[in-house]
């Protein structure tokens, strides 16, 4: 009888530590914002890397990198130095902010703290906001503006396919 009790004792204490390894018992925030990062990994935003409280002063050069790879994804150029990176990222974040800016149509390149915006806007005073933006940022030595004007095609009533008839 002994015997039997502890077989089936034994059967119950393995059971049950077979079912507590298979839950998942990850306590740990980071493995868990991991999960949620990923899961958005294939949707990428425009978004800057320097948050509006970053300085220069503390802009690393792992947050430069980062921001060179973002802007050869767009065909933009990043100089070398860290200035260069900071000043593309302080660009980009305010032309992002600018309602009158279109950022996504505005390429922003920097090299040894000179600006070259390039691209197509819908208004010269698209134009005219963009360079500004430009100008007034610290360690910006000189802008080229090269953006082009072409206002936004509207669109044309297709035809309805139906032909009046001819009397």
């Amino acid at each position: 009888m002994k015997a039997r009790v502890l077989a089936i004792f034994m059967a119950l204490a393995t059971a049950a530590l077979g079912f507590s390894a298979c839950e998942n018992m990850n306590t740990n925030s980071n493995a868990n914002a991991n999960r949620n990062m990923n899961a958005n990994a294939a949707t990428p935003a425009a978004t800057a890397t320097a948050s509006p409280e970053q300085t220069r002063g503390n802009y690393t050069e792992r947050e430069a990198q980062e921001e060179r790879e973002k802007a050869k994804g767009n065909k933009e150029t990043i100089g070398d130095t860290l200035d260069d990176a900071w000043i593309h990222t302080k660009i980009v974040a305010k032309l992002i902010a600018n309602s009158t800016t279109p950022e996504r149509k505005i390429n922003v390149d920097v090299v040894k703290n000179v600006v070259t915006l390039r691209g197509t806007v819908d208004s010269a005073e698209e134009k005219v906001a963009a360079e500004k933006v430009a100008k007034e940022t610290d360690g910006v030595t000189k802008v080229l503006n090269q953006l082009k004007v072409a206002p936004a095609a509207k669109a044309t009533p297709k035809p309805s396919g139906k032909t009046k008839p001819n009397y």
